[in-house]
């Protein structure tokens, strides 16, 4: 899957007789899904030790509602009624940088709901929002000998229990604000922040999101300070503490940047990292902004990537196994776009073995052009080396005046190098 970039079993196979060993494989009871992703971490805790990291997660949806008749073991979806899968990845990125080092934590589930059973009522442990408990600690693990790890999230990960339990000494929580919550003494937490006076007025390139916001530059005002949040009336957790003291920093988006009818940019972010100062609650704000980079990871493997839900494997183990290996060639692709940004100065030999960089070195004559501006400007023990020729591959055309390459751009590359990497591998045995 690595070496094609395709998870279709009929590609993977190349003949009738191997797709259906890869088939009795992934059904096999004796593959184990836990070993499958405890393999998938390793990698990334030896490329780890001592830094900064970002730990990035959230969920998404596999639906299979369009072979569901003839899947077994499938779970409901979003919706309530099509059949499906979730996924939860704990992407994991170097803090000073920005570089995309791979997984630290992952589940995938079939959500088999009871019905009449009231689960407002029950311990976080009992729910499916556990998940972010769960992986939070699972990624702990596998960051075991990192210096400091921020785990990033959005909205749905703004629980109780996660700021009761997840946080030490090297752990810290960033994620944004989901309810107006009451504050320890008095007062309720959005109208206490907007009594803040503003500490700066910066601006950010905003990205653009299809049918949601253009691409823009921002003029966002910023507030931070500290806060103390009461525990919930409703969280029936044993042994948490009645209060928690967290730092918040809010972002809005001024109307003057505002483009259209289209919503302003509005974040208010907890977090346990203190932010004594602009640069500080600056900092936090550039790490929130990262999380985008896991919804690039989403869109690898849907319909554009690499169209995991089109699989037609028959039992819900065989494409929860299928999922856990996805993941990993999905995250080699966004370690290609992550290592655009020349400061990340992200090894080569991460990704690419010595054969495949030595096929590198050859394509790199073929896409270079004749002037300065068409030439790889990067080093040659960089990722983003080769990213910059994978790009070329996948038809991005090189010049700046362009839009930078995506992931699907870097998919499709990888693809056709893959194909070119064999073949190159074919002719080098024959004259040997």
């Amino acid at each position: 899957m690595q070496r094609l970039k395709t998870v279709c079993l009929r590609r993977l196979g190349g003949n009738r007789a191997t797709e259906v060993k890869f088939g009795r494989w992934l059904r096999n009871k004796k593959v184990k899904i836990t070993e499958l992703i405890e393999q998938s971490l390793q990698k990334t805790a030896s490329l780890t030790e001592g830094m900064h990291v970002l730990a990035i997660q959230d969920t998404t949806e596999l639906n299979y509602q369009a072979h569901a008749q003839r899947t077994n073991g499938l779970g409901t979806v979003g919706n309530g009624t099509d059949k499906g899968l979730f996924l939860h990845p704990m992407l994991t990125l170097n803090a000073d940088t920005g570089a995309c080092l791979g997984l630290s934590g992952l589940k995938v589930w079939a959500r088999h709901r009871v019905e009449g059973r009231t689960y407002w009522t029950l311990p976080i442990e009992e729910k499916e929002s556990y998940r972010w408990l769960e992986v939070a600690e699972q990624a702990k693990k596998t960051l075991s000998k990192v210096a400091i790890t921020t785990i990033i999230a959005d909205r749905e990960s703004d629980i109780y229990e996660e700021w009761a339990r997840i946080p030490d000494a090297k752990t810290h929580l960033l994620t944004r604000v989901c309810r107006d919550r009451a504050l320890a003494g008095s007062g309720f937490l959005y109208s206490t922040v907007d009594q803040w006076p503003v500490q700066d007025v910066y601006s950010i390139d905003v990205p653009a999101r299809p049918k949601k916001r253009s691409a823009h530059q921002a003029k966002l005002a910023l507030r931070f300070g500290r806060v103390t949040i009461k525990r919930p009336s409703k969280c029936k957790g044993t042994n948490l503490p009645e209060s928690i003291d967290l730092t918040v920093v809010d972002v809005r988006e001024l109307p003057e940047s505002v483009v259209g009818d289209e919503e302003p940019i509005h974040w208010r972010l907890f977090t346990t990292h203190q932010a004594e100062t602009v640069e500080q609650a600056k900092h936090i704000v550039g790490w929130y902004r990262l999380r985008w980079l896991i919804e690039q990871l989403f869109r690898i493997l849907k319909k554009q990537g690499l169209d995991l839900e089109a699989s037609q494997l028959e039992h819900a183990d065989s494409l929860m196994k299928l999922a856990v290996l996805a993941v990993q060639v999905a995250v080699t692709s966004l370690q290609l776009v992550s290592s655009r940004n020349s400061q990340t100065e992200q090894a080569v030999s991460d990704v690419f073995n010595q054969k495949e960089i030595s096929l590198l070195r050859v394509l790199l004559g073929q896409y270079e052009g004749r002037t300065q501006s068409q030439k790889n400007p990067y080093d040659s023990k960089q990722l983003a080396w080769a990213a910059w020729i994978i790009a070329r591959i996948g038809g991005w055309k090189g010049y700046k005046s362009e839009s930078a390459p995506g992931p699907i751009t870097m998919l499709r590359g990888l693809r056709e190098f893959a194909i070119l990497y064999k073949g190159w591998t074919l002719q080098n045995e024959m004259c040997a």
